[in-house]
């Protein structure tokens, strides 16, 4: 039986493309995998804290001697961290905002990117991730199209970071299915949803 954390962090509703495809993977995984459980946050429309002052103090200083105010502003960052280290898979649904991702997922990345509970460094100054041998995958909605090797591939700043930060914890294994050029409208993109479609039927059978 596998834990899989499902996140969405759309402000949008039902009108949410991102939303809405991963609410399609869970279901179709859920079906072929009953015994699993899946924790879901709404980071979209139920944003967590962004970092201030106190958090920083609190992180960077040893439980042991935490005051009750180090304590309060560290505890939402605990309950993250806890609940993203308890997942064995990941399912995050991002939409592009301005070629990278929305405040309030790059808040809730703040928040679990934790010195001594997701990354730790070595004795010789290294980074090291402790977030070991999971899966992710990462359902994005996109206006356009960024095709690699392209020249609009470098105003993509949203796979690279998200890649780049969370194998910075230690996930490597990151699936993207990517609803491109959304503000196409007609056939472009239906055709777009039918592929992301297709990409999630895959997903579930190969994941």
């Amino acid at each position: 039986m596998a834990n899989i954390l499902h996140i969405d962090s759309s402000p949008r509703g039902d009108r949410s493309q991102s939303r809405t495809l991963t609410k399609e993977f869970i279901t179709a995984w859920k079906a072929s995998h009953p015994q699993d459980t899946v924790t879901y946050r709404d980071v979209g429309r139920h944003p967590v804290p962004h970092v201030d002052e106190a958090w920083i103090a609190a992180a960077f200083t040893p439980p042991e001697n935490y005051t009750p105010e180090l304590q309060a502003a560290i505890k939402v960052s605990n309950d993250l961290v806890d609940e993203f280290l308890t997942a064995d898979y990941y399912v995050f649904g991002i939409p592009m905002y301005n070629f990278g991702v929305p405040s309030t997922f790059k808040a809730y990345i703040d928040q679990i990117v934790r010195v001594g509970r997701t990354f730790t460094m070595t004795s010789d100054g290294a980074f090291e991730g402790l977030v070991n041998n999971k899966k992710m995958l990462i359902i994005t909605a996109r206006g356009g199209s960024f095709p690699p090797g392209t020249p609009m591939a470098e105003f993509d700043f949203q796979e690279p970071y998200l890649r780049t930060v969370f194998g910075f914890l230690g996930i490597t294994d990151i699936r993207f299915i990517h609803a491109e050029n959304l503000n196409g409208g007609g056939d472009v993109r239906e055709q777009s949803l039918t592929a992301a479609r297709s990409g999630i039927d895959t997903a579930v059978a190969n994941w």
